[in-house]
């Protein structure tokens, strides 16, 4: 198979792009290997983003050592924290787009031949996704890694524990919070970069890429603080290389994202989603990525699974374990592994790194006798709590691994958190076409409800109607018009669930 970039590289016709790419930094005798376009998504705005730089260069680096042309470049990252509750938050969904024509744009544009995605936060992730399932070169995913929770003191002495930025949001809603205990959130709760704390959006989001098979294991749940991670970064450098070479030189097409991606990988990382109660913005973007690979996976076929799947990972926010136990239970791989054992998971399925679920499962499930050293000293990996927006600050590891399936942060499918999915499709007279609810964030007493409909037309008259009581318990609060065409934007309406 001719590399995209060959005849860039050696036609006659193409000695002026030849000229541009030596006056870009490449050495003329690497002209030939293959060119690994590195998609960086480095923001200072975004806490989950401001370590990308430093990523990208190790990335890079490896990628040069391991016989690649590492050519760097970014996208736009929003952050969703930030953009909540005003204007900003109308920019949201639409730039997921905007990044999946960009890191194609950029791409195609320039010949590459292979991909590295360096995404974390909300949007980047699915938009990096799109584009790597429409270009179909082989790629891998290595996100930035989740953020530790914070430790909370408050001016009287108070110590709360595993404390996130959505719990700083309901204090901003709660009049008996006073000025001087928000304060103490505010300046705890984000204590170091990476992806917000908890199974929101954007951890979800690296947790499925990494099910689905395009990203190494580890990649959802080691921390964007430890040295550990370090080796992910460098790791990607060298399998994206191996990939490239497998696929150009070997003509072996299995190791590209649509090969990779099948209906059967898309239910597979559904069905882990549901177990662990992920974010319901995934139903949104892995929708939206099945269209760009061209696979025949709808609302229905999350409707199936979320009859079928309980949920065995109650995480933070919808439960008391951050991102950090699950890492310690086993990370993706220890649900995958609980799935597997009950017969959940479609098994003729690989990813970038094994040629087999199972091959993948007996070197990373901790469950199983053949887990091998690398998983188990990965899955130690533990906070430091040690407050800085730097990476890779510690070393600090868990005494022990957490093999407790009965009431650890991953059980097994025989004592579920609760016996029906953490995600369920709704169909009715609101939603005609379906909707999407976190049941594992809801209380089981009101998953059937009868009452009112407060009515409004946008968020801000739901914050308002909120705030000045004019909506009365045993209210169902609903708001219109905030859709991707009626807001325009599709704003996530956290600011109006914080302040209920």
């Amino acid at each position: 198979m001719e590399m995209r970039s060959e005849k860039l590289m050696k036609d006659r016709t193409f000695a002026g792009a030849r000229a541009l790419y030596r006056a870009a930094g490449v050495d003329a005798k690497d002209f030939g290997k293959p060119i690994v376009a590195i998609a960086n998504s480095f923001s200072e705005f975004v806490p989950g983003h401001v370590h990308l730089q430093q990523v990208g260069r190790i990335v890079s680096e490896s990628v040069k050592a391991a016989g690649g042309i590492p050519r760097e470049f970014n996208t736009i990252a929003v952050d969703d924290g930030i953009a909540m509750g005003h204007t900003g938050m109308l920019y949201s969904l639409p730039s997921r787009d905007i990044i999946a024509d960009a890191v194609e744009y950029s791409v195609n544009a320039h010949c590459a031949d292979a991909l590295v995605c360096i995404s974390n936060c909300d949007k980047v992730t699915p938009g990096m996704l799109m584009a790597a399932l429409r270009l179909n070169i082989p790629t891998i995913f290595v996100s930035g890694g989740p953020m530790e929770a914070g430790t909370t003191v408050l001016p009287d002495g108070t110590v709360k524990k595993n404390t996130d930025l959505i719990d700083v949001m309901y204090a901003t809603a709660d009049d008996n919070v006073s000025e001087e205990d928000l304060l103490a959130y505010e300046r705890t709760v984000c204590p170091t970069c990476g992806s917000c704390a908890g199974m929101f959006t954007a951890n979800s989001m690296n947790c499925l890429t990494e099910a689905m098979g395009l990203a190494l294991p580890g990649n959802g749940t080691t921390l964007a603080s430890h040295a550990y991670r370090k080796q992910l970064f460098e790791k990607a450098g060298r399998v994206i290389v191996d990939l490239a070479n497998r696929y150009y030189h070997e003509d072996d097409a299995s190791v590209l994202p649509r090969s990779i991606a099948t209906k059967h990988a898309f239910e597979n990382a559904m069905t882990m989603d549901v177990a662990m109660g992920g974010s319901t913005n995934t139903v949104l973007h892995i929708l939206a990525a099945a269209q760009s690979a061209d696979v025949d996976f709808t609302l229905d076929d999350i409707e199936r699974i979320s009859h079928t799947v309980p949920c065995i990972c109650k995480a933070s926010p919808s439960g008391e374990w951050e991102i950090s136990d699950v890492h310690r239970a086993g990370g993706i791989t220890g649900i995958l592994g609980e799935l597997d054992r009950a017969g959940k998971l479609h098994r003729d399925v690989h990813s970038v790194d094994y040629p087999s679920l199972e091959a993948k499962l007996d070197a990373w499930d901790i469950m199983r006798p053949t887990c091998t050293d690398e998983a188990k000293r990965l899955f130690h990996a533990a906070p430091g709590h040690i407050v800085s927006p730097d990476p890779f600050t510690h070393e600090t590891l868990f005494d022990s691994l957490d093999t407790d399936r009965v009431n650890g942060a991953i059980h097994d499918i025989d004592h579920p958190a609760v016996t029906e999915g953490g995600l369920a499709v709704l169909r009715g007279n609101l939603a005609p076409d379906g909707c999407v609810v976190k049941t594992a964030g809801v209380p089981k007493e009101i998953w059937k409800f009868h009452g009112p409909a407060l009515v409004v037309e946008s968020q801000e008259q739901a914050i308002e109607v909120i705030l000045n009581d004019t909506l009365k318990p045993g209210q169902a609060l609903v708001i219109r018009y905030e859709g991707p065409k009626g807001g325009p934007g599709m704003q996530e309406m956290l600011y109006p669930t914080s302040f209920v």
